[in-house]
């Protein structure tokens, strides 16, 4: 008995394991990011997907490889299983939106740092300049559920609660787990303990994340280009196969039966590491 309840976990444990890795199921961090936004607090290294994302995921993605496999092989039976394929979609659209949060959140607090570094330069002391800076981002984003605005608000509701400046931020920068706002956070906190200078150093320091993310944004754009491209280079062979499948039918004949099998499918695996190639290549860390 006690070796059958081992086994039923032990297959309950794969699944649920085998769920996590689709983007079916929640992990241990996803879990804590549903804990902290029950709690009114984000967190910006995992992302849930709602029911209407998901849907909309796998289904993109069983279309899309029923397509291009129904293109290379004109099989109903064998499209219809590579279309399960996109069960798996959920896990590639979690790491999309997440990457673009991500990157919206950064934009959004040099902004922030920007505002706070004129507030300080008015002669406001550090707590209501960070009172003003959230009145200077309402008048910015005006959707109420913009990320900044939101960690904003908490911090400046914790300051009202007489809870200190520094525990808020690091526990933004410990939510946010970005370099930016870790390394804001820990500048301000040594500022404050020393006794620094802290308009200089929130100049020099808004100066400097201001810059990293300035080429962050260039490079980007850069590869918005490039990955424009490679999608045309990549979808260019399935309208040319469906062209010519159509438009010439009896030419295209002979590639499905017998060996035209064999060659389709090196084609299709050509393909598919080029594709794999071409975003090995793109992934660049600053």
């Amino acid at each position: 008995m006690k070796q059958t309840m081992l086994g039923s976990a032990s297959r309950r444990l794969t699944w649920h394991k085998a769920m996590e890795w689709c983007g079916w199921a929640s992990g241990g961090s996803v879990e804590t990011a549903a804990d902290r936004r029950d709690a009114g607090q984000a967190c910006y290294t995992a992302y849930e997907l709602n029911n209407r994302e998901m849907i909309i995921a796998v289904v993109a993605g069983s279309s899309a490889l029923y397509a291009a496999i129904y293109l290379f092989y004109h099989s109903v039976a064998v499209s219809c299983l590579f279309a399960g394929l996109g069960l798996v979609a959920p896990r590639f659209r979690k790491r999309t939106l997440l990457k673009k949060r991500r990157q919206r959140l950064k934009l959004q607090f040099k902004e922030a740092l920007f505002s706070l570094t004129s507030s300080l330069a008015a002669g406001r002391s550090l707590e209501n300049a960070f009172r003003a800076t959230l009145e200077d981002l309402r008048l910015l984003y005006t959707d109420p559920g913009t990320d900044i605005l939101h960690e904003f608000q908490i911090i400046c509701y914790r300051l009202e609660n007489s809870d200190s400046l520094e525990q808020a931020l690091s526990d933004f920068a410990e939510r946010a787990q970005m370099e930016e706002i870790s390394g804001f956070a820990d500048t301000l906190s040594v500022c404050k303990r020393t006794g620094g200078n802290l308009l200089e150093v929130m100049k020099r320091t808004s100066t400097i994340i201001g810059e990293k993310l300035g080429v962050e944004g260039e490079i980007a754009v850069m590869l918005a280009q490039k990955r424009l491209e490679a999608h045309i280079m990549m979808t260019v062979p399935f309208i040319f196969l469906g062209f010519l499948g159509f438009a010439a039918a009896d030419y295209m004949a002979p590639l499905y039966s017998g060996f035209g099998y064999v060659l389709l499918t090196g084609a299709l695996i050509l393909l598919l590491a080029c594709f794999w190639l071409i975003n090995r290549m793109m992934r660049i860390e600053i």
